[in-house]
């Protein structure tokens, strides 16, 4: 199964992700790219986005490069920082790299980003790799 059928299934039950509104950008084995507008429902108590926010958008940039490869994967550990707040309007893009992958542990870092290119957000993920094949 190609990377772009993976993640197309993925989406199809993925409600949290569809209710961000998450577009999907690029994707390919190992790299994710996502974008999603900041909309009023997602901001906190300062009226900036909840940090939720940037981390889920990050945590589905995660998933879908990691499961790309065709194999189920799961975020076994995961962290992030924020940088920059995010606004209201703000298009936020998040672009998830594979810094390693093994047999069963894969690495991954994801930059979230403003529509002015400035970094929200680094985050770092580590998925466990499944025997489970997608096509199953």
């Amino acid at each position: 199964m190609e990377a772009k059928a993976i993640v197309q299934k993925m989406m199809e039950k993925d409600a949290f992700s569809q209710w961000m509104n998450i577009e999907i950008v690029e994707i390919k084995a190992g790299y994710c790219q996502l974008k999603t507008t900041v909309v009023p429902e997602m901001v906190n108590g300062f009226l900036i986005a909840h940090g939720g926010i940037t981390y889920s958008l990050a945590d589905s940039a995660l998933a879908f490069a990691a499961n790309a490869h065709g194999k189920q994967c799961v975020s076994i550990e995961t962290s992030i920082s924020h940088t920059r707040p995010a606004n209201i309007n703000d298009v936020l893009t998040a672009t998830c790299t594979e810094l390693n992958r093994g047999k069963t542990i894969g690495i991954y870092q994801v930059t979230v980003t403003n529509q002015n290119h400035k970094t929200i957000a680094l985050f770092k993920g580590t998925v466990h790799i499944s025997d489970k094949d997608w096509r199953e």
